[in-house]
């Protein structure tokens, strides 16, 4: 098997594994305990907790704090729902290649919601006109489909000119490259090799939000519910780490990019080559049956579009919003590739990749 969906998960590193087993002991260990409870057990719990936050805390600018959450999708939805803005209806712009968690949200918030369009090369113009009286704007750093770096830090001043907050949903950046200034930011951990099902909202320091899970009130009165101590030390452990190979991880994805285009002449690519994440390569061939060719590879691992979406049976928001028709859509795959990818692993998918393509016709 050749794993290269990066995009929907990444692998889980070694030190965050040996991170979290301290926390999953059972009767006789101390490893158990609730990070809420008063006693000796739920203090060294609380303890590994807030060393997590801290190397969590380190991903991001100066000047904030970190909630832990389940998820992205739940720090996206604490961001929108839960600010000032969007609480009282303020107008809410995101760009047209957002994640659904961003614009589905948006959409159910009280006050006008505004797309912002990208260019071809999946760009949003700095300059873009904002709707008047924005409360929010909201824009990704790296798309999840088409790996475009936005301009975010040219956008979160603009929002801040217009007296609005600016939301990055920081995803596919975290752990990748350094993260820009914004208002609220969110992450996921399972996007840079830790476990699924533990994420965070980076807060401002002098931004006010309001719960939207309510209960216990034991995550800074913001998410209630019992944290777990093994998700959050095995997301602290994969950011240390993600910190401290970021050089190395992005010159070997470089390489890693540039093998791969060698090996699919004649596709096109998806998106700005130049303002581009190179770990992910979404690319379309005149024709492609992407099913079939999935049919035919099943042991190489990747994409027809975003894994978020699959099975919607919607086509990709994110490939019309660049003009694509729906027929290059449906002939576009992303290969998601990163720090446990081979060169030679990957030159070979994308070999099996173009080899079954052109037996296509």
């Amino acid at each position: 098997m050749i794993y290269l969906d990066y995009q929907a998960t990444t692998p889980l590193a070694p030190e965050a594994r040996e991170a979290m087993l301290p926390w999953l002991e059972g009767p006789g260990g101390t490893g158990f305990g609730n990070p809420h409870s008063p006693h000796r057990l739920g203090r060294l719990a609380e303890a590994a907790v807030e060393h997590a936050r801290d190397q969590v805390a380190a991903l991001f600018p100066l000047g904030g704090r970190v909630v832990f959450t389940s998820g992205a999708t739940e720090a996206l939805n604490l961001a929108l729902r839960g600010s000032e803005p969007g609480r009282r209806g303020r107008p809410v712009a995101a760009s047209a290649i957002e994640h659904a968690a961003v614009l589905d949200t948006a959409r159910a918030l009280p006050g006008a919601f505004t797309l912002l369009p990208v260019g071809p090369d999946g760009l949003v113009d700095p300059q873009v006109a904002l709707p008047d009286g924005v409360g929010i704007v909201a824009a990704m750093h790296v798309n999840n489909e088409i790996g475009t770096v936005q301009p975010v830090g040219e956008l979160c001043a603009r929002a801040r000119a217009a007296g609005a907050l600016f939301v990055c949903d920081a995803v596919q950046a975290a752990g990748r490259m350094p993260l820009v200034d914004a208002d609220l930011i969110a992450i996921s951990a399972h996007k840079f090799h830790r476990p699924k099902g533990v994420g965070a909202l980076w807060v401002r320091d002098g931004i006010a939000l309001e719960p939207i899970l309510t209960g216990g009130g034991q995550e800074q009165g913001l998410r209630s519910g019992t944290l777990s101590p093994a998700l959050c030390a095995g997301m602290g452990a994969a950011a240390e780490l993600a910190r401290a190979r970021r050089e190395s991880d992005a010159a070997h994805v470089a390489a890693l990019w540039h093998a791969a285009r060698a090996q699919l002449p004649g596709w096109q690519l998806n998106g700005s080559a130049e303002y581009r994440w190179r770990g992910n390569l979404n690319v379309r061939r005149e024709g492609l049956d992407v099913a079939r060719l999935m049919s035919d590879l099943r042991e190489v691992m990747f994409s027809a579009g975003s894994a978020c979406a699959s099975g919607s049976g919607r086509p990709s928001h994110v490939l019309a919003a660049i003009g694509l028709s729906a027929a290059q859509a449906r002939g576009s795959i992303r290969l998601g590739f990163g720090r446990y990818t081979a060169l030679t692993e990957l030159e070979q998918a994308a070999d099996l990749i173009h080899n079954a393509a052109t037996q296509q016709g």
